[in-house]
């Protein structure tokens, strides 16, 4: 396993839904190091300027955040060609047929609707690490 793929980016505006990601992910890969970002605009920033071997082996977004929608978000990702091989997932309260049928379309390998307890969420994060390259 590289280093790179142990690097996960969150982009979420909750902050406790960021603390039960980072907490889960911790707790099944104790090495990793999970960079949180608040918001569309912060994605795009901290993707642009880190270095390659800061680059993360899997983006999960939020879809409602702030500064950029998670199909905003992939659309400008989709121009950034030094990141076209990350995976993207998107997650979001809402399973909105149309949300998910915009992230699918946009390059998103997979879009997931929040589970209610801790339990469901850490099988959720199970099915997500498999588009990671682990």
């Amino acid at each position: 396993m590289t280093y790179k793929s142990k690097i996960f980016l969150l982009a979420d505006d909750d902050p406790e839904d960021q603390e039960l990601f980072k907490e889960v992910i911790l707790e099944m890969l104790p090495q990793s190091n999970v960079q949180v970002v608040a918001n569309g605009k912060e994605v795009i920033e901290y993707l642009t300027n880190c270095d390659d071997s800061e680059l993360p082996g899997l983006i999960l977004m939020d879809y409602n955040m702030p500064k950029g929608n998670g199909a905003e978000i992939l659309d400008i990702l989709n121009l950034q060609l030094r990141i076209n091989n990350i995976p993207k997932i998107v997650w979001s309260t809402s399973g909105s047929e149309d949300q998910i049928n915009d992230c699918i379309s946009k390059g998103a390998k997979a879009f997931f609707v929040k589970p209610n307890n801790f339990s469901q969420l850490k099988k959720m994060i199970i099915q997500i690490l498999a588009f990671a390259d682990l």
